[in-house]
């Protein structure tokens, strides 16, 4: 465990660091592979490096299983206000909610049995092979504990076999902006770089510029300004566009792009400025990828999801995550290797996005469930009608889940809760209609074949193409497993 230091800090549902040590330790049951399935050494083997690309859907704040995958429709007072419906897969049923998605549960894969020990937002444990979490990382993105991205890992080893991004599009894209960036608690972005491996292995930041039409229910009780939130609703001429926070790192000779809102808004003007200069072949790398971000067409009319018909966005749901699931689908389809759309919080950090310890009930109805009823099946859908899900992996994860018990807070809630929470995993490799793992009757346990987010991470790299047991050198050349303690989990696959 790190050591934790400092003056006394409270977290979003007032967990404290003294609290969390405490915490840390309950539940910690091996998380290690509980046993082979059935699945031949044949498939096994012929699914390695079948998905050719991934995409990371990340619900920041972690959403509740009993309102998702795993509801639990005999103990009414566990399952709250939400309902289960069957869904088609025989015996398969989620919550009411989701009557979308019900209908797509043939091609996805159900993890019911994840569990870890650390019921905080750990973005940075659940998307990296950190072995152990504390609060205190959460500010600090550039601290030498933490582990890479799965995102950065795939971009360094893609370039380090010679398949650098180039004029084609860049292998570690985030969406829709850099973590947290939209909050009153910017600072919260831990886990999405690429730590030891170096800065320049940093996701491709974008931006976008869609206005909110919807007015989101409330964070907190105390909450005093409202805001009309993209993610429950925007206008159709809002465009994903770089980020300034896709800046590269190093001495960049054109540092003034750097500080205007998007390389992309200078492409015109500087074209033919750079066409003519001479020393474009002695630069390295970074300044290389810079210069191609502004010479090359191929990444601004990937972005673009204006080219799309009006019909599909709206299938897709006119809202940030839908719209960020389109871009998702046509940077892979552009050659993009690893794009992962996050579901953010947006104007106050407290209790944003998925976090529900208040307004649980309106927040689901209102503003989260139906956007992901939206775009989650739409994407499968629209990948497998292009030829696409099954070379692309689709991972629908988050940092935790929530509690069984239903909180007496305004709206009702429920609190962090990692000892048993789902996961959904589709295309490139994944098995088809499967559950995998179960939870005692109120969901609050794991029964059988717990799973940890390492095993996930795992499990997408040899997908991936990836030996899981791959090592990538710290700053100090020491190696570290790039999944961490993850084992690769066959009864994922297909």
């Amino acid at each position: 465990m790190f050591s934790i230091s400092g003056t006394k800090k409270t977290l979003c549902d007032g967990l404290t660091r003294r609290d969390f040590m405490q915490v840390g330790g309950i539940g910690a049951f091996g998380l290690s592979l509980a046993g082979t399935a059935n699945l031949s050494a044949a498939t096994l083997g012929s699914a390695f490096g079948k998905a050719k690309s991934c995409i990371l859907l990340f619900p920041y704040g972690s959403p509740s299983s009993h309102e998702t995958f795993d509801p639990k429709p005999e103990m009414p007072d566990v399952q709250g206000e939400m309902k289960a419906m069957a869904t088609n897969v025989p015996g398969l049923h989620i919550c009411d909610r989701l009557p979308q998605i019900a209908k797509v549960m043939d091609k996805v894969t159900v993890v019911r049995s994840m569990t870890h020990p650390y019921p905080v937002h750990g973005l940075a444990y659940a998307v990296t092979g950190l072995p152990t979490y504390t609060p205190a990382l959460e500010t600090r993105a550039r601290d030498k504990q933490h582990w890479p991205f799965i995102g950065s890992v795939v971009d360094y080893l893609e370039r380090r076999h010679g398949n650098a991004p180039a004029d084609s599009i860049p292998n570690n894209i985030g969406l829709p902006w850099l973590v947290n960036s939209q909050t009153d608690n910017p600072a919260v972005n831990a886990g999405p770089f690429a730590a030891f491996l170096g800065a320049e292995y940093d996701p491709l930041w974008t931006d976008f510029d869609g206005k909110g039409l919807h007015v989101a229910p409330k964070n907190t009780v105390a909450q005093t300004k409202r805001f009309r939130n993209p993610f429950g609703g925007t206008t159709p001429n809002g465009r994903f566009r770089l980020s300034p926070a896709a800046e590269l790192p190093g001495d960049i000779s054109l540092e003034r792009l750097r500080l205007r809102q998007s390389l992309l808004a200078q492409f015109d003007r500087q074209r033919e400025q750079l066409d003519r200069n001479p020393d474009v072949h002695s630069w390295n790398r970074q300044q290389q990828l810079a210069m191609s971000l502004l010479t090359s067409n191929k990444l601004r009319d990937a972005m673009d999801i204006g080219r799309e018909p009006r019909r599909l966005r709206e299938q897709y749901g006119m809202n940030l995550f839908g719209q960020g699931c389109l871009a998702a689908r046509r940077l892979i389809e552009a050659g993009g290797k690893f794009v992962s759309v996050f579901w953010d919080c947006y104007g106050q950090f407290a209790n944003g996005s998925w976090d529900t310890h208040q307004y649980h009930y309106p927040r689901m109805k209102e503003l989260l469930l139906p956007g992901f009823d939206l775009a989650y099946p739409t994407l499968l859908n629209d990948l497998e009608q292009r030829g696409l899900l099954d070379e692309t992996l689709v991972i629908w994860m988050s940092e935790h889940g929530r509690t069984p018990k239903i909180n007496s807070k305004p709206g009702a809630g429920r609190e962090h809760w990692s000892r048993a929470y789902c996961v959904a995993l589709a295309g490139g490799g994944i098995a088809r209609g499967k559950v995998v793992g179960q939870t005692t009757r109120d969901g609050g346990e794991v029964l059988d074949n717990p799973v940890s987010p390492k095993d996930i991470l795992a499990t997408a790299f040899y997908l991936l193409g990836i030996d899981p047991s791959t090592t990538v050198p710290d700053q100090e050349g020491r190696p570290h497993s790039i999944a961490g303690s993850g084992e690769l989990r066959p009864e994922l696959i297909g």
